[in-house]
């Protein structure tokens, strides 16, 4: 199961998972799903209240902290995330751009 890039977003009254990707059980089935395809989460009428009004909040997002298993459910511990800002980004590429210059330079004295 990878988490990585993972979101949960509203459509319509309900929310769904997307970019989750939980690979098939081989003996499962002769033509498995996509496992990447979107799931639907189960959540009650006052939790998708309220999270609809924090998500078309500017900038915040739902996403995935945890996936645990429960009487042959899949739970999903979803948290509140503020996407980065233009300042934040290129300060991250520049430091990204940093750390190749140093691991480049490091590589060719043979360190």
């Amino acid at each position: 199961m990878s988490l990585a890039d993972a979101y949960a977003a509203p459509r319509g009254e309900e929310f769904f998972l997307h970019n989750l990707r939980i690979p098939p059980y081989d003996k499962a089935s002769i033509d498995p799903p996509d496992p990447v395809r979107r799931r639907k989460l189960l959540l009650q009428k006052r939790q998708i209240r309220k999270l609809l009004g924090k998500v078309k909040e500017r900038g915040l997002t739902l996403i995935p902290l945890r996936i645990y298993f429960r009487d042959g459910y899949a739970k999903v511990e979803l948290g509140l995330a503020r996407g980065k800002r233009k300042f934040d980004k290129r300060q991250a590429i520049a430091k990204k751009d940093l750390q190749r210059d140093i691991e480049r330079a490091r590589g060719g004295r043979g360190v």
